[in-house]
């Protein structure tokens, strides 16, 4: 799993990259209440805003971890945006998408540096 500084986590399944928030994220957002998720078939640019998260607090964007199609997008999220709350780093994954460099994960952080990044 790898970490971005927007506190996304993103996991490699095959060709694709599934990407969600962090528990921290999660946690700092508090109750999340509705989720945009992007378009399936859409191609993204690193740094697009694709996603839009709404909680009791405030409104986020989730920016695009990586330059990529989005192949699959988490429509449970869309009826369910509480599940964020209840297990984000595992069933309220956001999308999947095919990227085109698989080596852009390597300037991510690891567990370990995303540990050290948010304490």
């Amino acid at each position: 799993m790898k970490f971005t500084e927007e506190h996304e986590w993103l996991q490699v399944e095959g060709d694709l990259v599934v990407v969600g928030i962090t528990e921290h994220a999660a946690e700092q957002l508090g109750d999340i209440v509705f989720v945009e998720l992007p378009e399936e078939g859409a191609t993204v640019s690193k740094d697009d805003e694709i996603v839009v998260i709404e909680s009791v607090k405030a409104a986020s964007d989730i920016l695009a971890p990586l330059d990529g199609e989005i192949v699959e997008v988490n429509e449970a999220l869309v009826d369910n945006p509480g599940a964020v709350n209840d297990d984000p780093q595992g069933e309220a994954w956001f999308f999947k998408m095919k990227v085109e460099d698989l080596s852009a994960l390597d300037d991510l952080m690891d567990e370990a540096a995303y540990k050290d990044f948010i304490s």
